[in-house]
């Protein structure tokens, strides 16, 4: 989802709270070292008053005199280090702390979002949707394949539903394990309640515990987003977002109102995704000899010969749990 006014202030305002905090950690590393090192408290203050001077001098155009100054000033701030490393304490320790080195937590680095922020936007959007809390249950280590029969097959395959969905299993974390290597798109179809969403978020699950920017919508949401993009006359970062982001998770295609937008909107973004080589997952209940009908021939063909096909089969796993007692 994009951004909207108040989620970018809730965002600017954390970073001013870690300013802030940081700035009050820095005064007690220097009351603790003044306290226990008063020789650098004097240091400060020379330093203080000889900036002062060369600042001074600058301004008047005696710039032959600044030298003296700056060789003074720099004897006295190894003079400072030596202090502090002699006890015990880091060379950096009276230096502003940050917490992200590469915006010096202001959020940007130049004009451009650091990616911390970028960071921060997906957490709140992930916050926001309650797929933070999701992501704790339905993740690799949480997959079971108990659900899958170990005797029913496949006739075109020969598989056992256990072996397919072990193949698919194998599938995503290779997807994961290859992530920044190998540019690949995975097509997760089957019928209702096999498995295809829960694996869609173990590897999201993976992909931001290493600082990937995971963008994750139904199909009903995405296309909703992207026709406010398209009919609004203010800009609209969302739509951005989702064509740029590391890894696009499309869930329940197919459950969406269809219509010629939809399938224009789906075959542009997917294609755009391509383009930049973004991965992308969709995951469909859809049977694949019916996708052609209902988003074009066009659209299937670009899928098909773009995405890995993984398949699961089982009984709605949703209503076996309910037989287990909600196990």
């Amino acid at each position: 989802m994009p951004l909207q006014n108040y989620q970018y202030d809730k965002i600017m305002r954390e970073y001013s709270k870690t300013q802030s905090r940081n700035r009050r950690l820095l005064e007690e590393h220097k009351q603790e070292i003044y306290a226990k090192i008063p020789r650098i408290r004097e240091i400060d203050e020379e330093v203080a008053t000889l900036s002062t001077q060369k600042a001074r001098a600058l301004l008047s155009g005696q710039a032959s005199g600044t030298e003296d100054l700056k060789a003074a000033i720099s004897l006295l701030s190894q003079e400072r280090t030596a202090l502090l490393v002699c006890n015990s304490y880091p060379e950096d320790y009276l230096e502003l702390p940050y917490t992200c080195s590469l915006c010096q937590d202001t959020g940007y680095v130049g004009d451009k979002k650091c990616i911390c922020f970028k960071k921060a936007e997906i957490e709140l959007l992930y916050t926001q949707s309650n797929l933070k809390e999701i992501l704790k249950k339905e993740n690799f280590e949480h997959f079971s394949f108990d659900y899958y029969s170990d005797t029913m097959r496949n006739e075109a395959t020969g598989l056992t539903e256990r072996e397919t969905a072990k193949k698919a299993f194998d599938t995503a974390r290779n997807f994961v394990r290859t992530f920044d290597s190998c540019f690949e798109n995975l097509f997760l179809y089957g019928d209702t309640g096999v498995g295809k969403t829960f694996l869609s978020h173990c590897i999201a699950q993976e992909l931001l515990d290493t600082a990937h920017c995971v963008m994750y919508f139904s199909a009903f949401d995405l296309f909703d987003l992207l026709a406010d993009s398209k009919f609004s006359r203010e800009k609209n970062e969302g739509a951005e977002f989702i064509l740029d982001s590391d890894l696009l998770i499309i869930d329940d295609l197919g459950t969406e109102l269809t219509n010629s937008f939809v399938s224009s909107q789906l075959f542009l973004c997917i294609n755009e995704r391509i383009m930049r080589r973004k991965s992308t997952i969709i995951s469909t209940n859809l049977k694949l000899e019916n996708f052609s009908d209902t988003y074009s021939e066009r659209t299937f063909s670009r899928i098909a010969s773009n995405y890995r096909m993984v398949k699961l089969e089982a009984k709605d796993i949703r209503i076996q749990k309910i037989f287990l007692g909600g196990k």
